[in-house]
């Protein structure tokens, strides 16, 4: 699985991104697994008014295990396919990260 995360966990300027689809209005939040070069989540926020990109930012920094401010919405504002910048954990470290999440 950690090589099929290398596809949606890239490297830009020293900081890991991450492609994420997100799913809104789930029953809880989750990880899904991969559909094509992202990483499906479920969020139980609506997307109303920025609450599934501020829920999302913090389910992954949860999941990481790192501090919320670590965690922001590059791109995907207003879309299902989003763009997380990860600061202060290499691509390789949020990889295993997600990786035993996925497990």
């Amino acid at each position: 699985m950690l090589d099929d995360l290398n596809a949606c966990v890239v490297d830009k300027g020293g900081t890991a991104v991450i492609a994420v689809l997100v799913q809104p209005r789930a029953s809880k939040n989750g990880l899904c697994g991969l559909q094509g070069d992202e990483l499906k989540v479920r969020l139980t926020s609506p997307p109303v008014d920025g609450a599934a990109n501020k829920l999302c930012c913090e389910y992954f920094a949860k999941l990481l295990g790192c501090s919320k401010r670590s965690v922001t919405l590059l791109s995907g504002h207003k879309s299902r396919h989003k763009r997380l910048v990860v600061e202060g954990l290499s691509c390789a470290e949020v990889r295993q990260c997600l990786n035993q999440a996925l497990s």
